[in-house]
């Protein structure tokens, strides 16, 4: 019965920091129809308008003088009382404030405030009458400790306070079928005058079958196995320009050795096609590829980057490029034709600094299914 109602109902939710859209290619496959989209970044606007229009043409209907009604540029211009109901509000609300990679600043900095941003819509929306269902949100792990826990603290009574319930969990991609050890913190709420229930179970990961595992203790051995391989273009393929140059592998190696001595964890990451899975790539990725280089030792070559295609793959798109190393990779779960093929229509340094602020695509697919099925 679930099942049937999984095809045929239709939800509505809004897209908030949207990126590419990796929310919207989860929510899609499980009957989520996208009302309201936002995102700053222009390159990042182009790439999800490319992608998303022959889904959801409505969304990027215009007005008479050709300014957008639904795909607001500005969170900080957009007017609840204009955005379309909706039952889900999805975000993953800016990392930088609460990256280790920035400089834990968090609420202090007017950016960390954005979050207020998606509760001010909330909190409107409730007034009139038509409370969101469920908030699905996504930020990065340190997110959890930052200010010594205080900043989620904030966001949960937050949410508390609006009439929302609440779990949250640290997923990891790489035990979702992807080849990246990329762990991000979610936050599931629900509407406790909507949705009677005690709490929500959280997926952890996926067996080999594509079934959910919801149990910690059997993820190690259960989950669905990956190899690094599992996103490469076929090697012939690859242009030599992606075969990084001696003088910048010297630098990496003599960094390396340097931060080593200093008690200093950062220098490249080497993975090669057995490896079962890469470090997280990040949205500097595009300016040395440090974090995740590729051995051909084999080859007698230096390492290489990932090519942008397969940057996107790490992520769980489902992108053509020139084709798989290994065919078969082109068939599993998340690279099949039930995916909507996504397309790369910005530089090379967008298509890598987009893939890197973006969200790993069958985590939040396997979320949403539990959404659907848990809240809705």
């Amino acid at each position: 019965m679930k099942t049937e109602i999984l095809a045929d109902k239709k939800y509505t939710f809004i897209d908030l920091f949207a990126g590419i859209g990796g929310f919207h290619t989860a929510m899609h496959s499980v009957g989520g129809r996208c009302v309201f989209a936002s995102e700053w970044d222009k390159n990042a606007r182009i790439s999800y308008e490319a992608n998303y229009k022959d889904i959801e043409p409505n969304l990027f209907a215009k007005d008479k003088e050709g300014r957008y009604l639904f795909f607001n540029e500005d969170i900080n211009d957009a007017v609840p009382s204009e955005i379309p109901d909706f039952d889900i509000c999805c975000g993953g609300f800016p990392c930088q404030p609460f990256s280790v990679a920035g400089l834990k600043r968090g609420f202090d900095d007017t950016r960390g405030t954005l979050f207020f941003n998606i509760a001010n819509i909330v909190r409107e929306k409730i007034k009139a009458g038509v409370p969101p269902r469920v908030l699905f949100l996504e930020n990065v792990r340190g997110l959890k400790n930052h200010d010594k826990g205080n900043t989620l603290k904030v966001i949960l009574a937050t949410l508390e306070e609006l009439g929302y319930d609440c779990n949250t969990a640290v997923l990891n991609a790489k035990y979702f079928g992807v080849p990246q050890n990329r762990e991000r913190l979610f936050i599931i709420a629900w509407y406790r005058d909507l949705i009677k229930i005690d709490g929500f179970r959280f997926p952890v990961g996926i067996d080999p079958n594509g079934k959910t595992i919801y149990d910690k203790e059997v993820l190690k051995e259960g989950a669905l196995r990956t190899k690094v391989s599992d996103i490469f273009e076929p090697s012939e393929t690859i242009d030599p320009k992606f075969t990084i140059s001696d003088r910048m592998w010297i630098g990496h190696q003599n960094r390396k050795e340097r931060n080593k001595l200093n008690g200093k964890g950062f220098g490249y990451s080497l993975f090669n096609a057995d490896s079962p899975y890469t470090s997280t790539i990040s949205a500097r990725y595009w300016k040395d590829g440090s974090e995740i280089l590729i051995d051909q030792s084999d080859k007698g070559l230096n390492p290489r980057t990932l090519t942008p295609v397969e940057a996107g793959r790490l992520q769980g798109y489902r992108i053509i490029g020139n084709g798989w190393e290994h065919p078969e990779c082109a068939d599993n779960q998340n690279y099949n034709a039930s995916n909507p093929e996504f397309k790369i229509v910005v530089s090379k340094k967008e298509a890598y600094h987009q893939f890197g602020n973006s969200v790993a695509v069958p985590v939040i697919k396997r979320l949403a299914q539990e959404i659907v099925k848990q809240l809705l």
